[in-house]
């Protein structure tokens, strides 16, 4: 489960959402949606297949992920982005 992680999860986090058989990786944050004009917390690819055409991304919200296998690179400067992209949803 995702209980002790923050909102927002680092690039490169693989996830398994809700419902979901297939896992994600985190590629990433803030994403408005063409179809619907909503923004999701998070854009993602398949894993372990990658980016394969812009068709195949993942829209999802902190609240969808069911499980975290992987937690990306924590670093000052994830720090720093990840205060910012705060800052911007709050706005």
């Amino acid at each position: 489960m995702i209980m002790e992680f923050e909102k927002y999860l680092p690039i490169g986090t693989v996830v398994l959402l809700k419902g979901c058989k297939k896992r994600g990786v985190i590629v990433g944050f803030l994403v408005i949606s063409k179809e619907d004009k909503k923004m999701y917390d998070y854009g993602g690819v398949l894993y372990p297949e990658g980016f394969v055409s812009s068709s195949k991304t993942i829209l999802f919200n902190h609240n969808q992920i069911d499980k975290v296998y992987y937690v990306g690179l924590e670093d000052e400067e994830n720090n720093n982005f990840m205060n910012l992209l705060k800052k911007i949803e709050n706005k």
